[in-house]
């Protein structure tokens, strides 16, 4: 199964757990945007369509903060670009972002789509995130018809939470390839 990292904005630097996913699977492929610091959703929603068209086999979206909206419009948008549109098997969506707030630095990301996706997701989320309140990650998550998981006071679940490789993170990452 291929793993395609979806970072978010600025990208994951060198203590994020998907940094160090990536170094860990050998499987694991890094989705490399355009402009990490002024995104743009249809350049972004480009980058991933190029990014798994030149990937053989099986997928699973790996997404964190704005690689979770990028993934929520790519799939509402029926994977644009996408010939087998069946090799994407799940997506595991971490610390998904409000877009929606006025004060979010991607306004192209807005508003989050909440279409009901016909694959395998998961979304982790954590209760003191600074750029999502639990209660709207939640929601999205009911709407996507996703499994939520609150993993407590972990902050946006990136670097400065502390997690290293995340071991909880492969558990449900494992899960999910073992579906398919």
């Amino acid at each position: 199964m291929n793993i395609l990292l979806l970072p978010g904005l600025y990208n994951s630097g060198p203590s994020h757990w998907q940094s160090l996913w990536e170094q860990q699977y050998p499987r694991a492929i890094r989705v490399q945007q355009q402009n990490w610091d002024q995104p743009d959703r249809q350049a972004w929603l480009t980058g991933l369509t190029e990014a798994i068209n030149q990937i053989d086999g099986p997928v699973v979206l790996v997404a964190h903060s704005l690689g979770c909206a990028l993934a929520a419009w790519w799939l509402s948008l029926g994977m644009p670009g996408i010939e087998q549109k069946d090799r994407i098997k799940a997506a595991l969506l971490v610390a998904p972002p409000d877009v929606e707030r006025v004060e979010f630095p991607a306004k192209s990301f807005a508003p989050m789509p909440r279409t009901a996706f016909k694959l395998d997701v998961l979304v982790v989320a954590s209760n003191n995130d600074p750029w999502c309140d639990l209660a709207v990650a939640r929601d999205w998550a009911t709407a996507w018809h996703a499994e939520f998981h609150c993993i407590g006071a972990k902050g946006h679940i990136n670097g400065d939470s502390g997690l290293g490789a995340w071991e909880q993170g492969q558990h449900w990452l494992a899960e999910l390839i073992n579906k398919h």
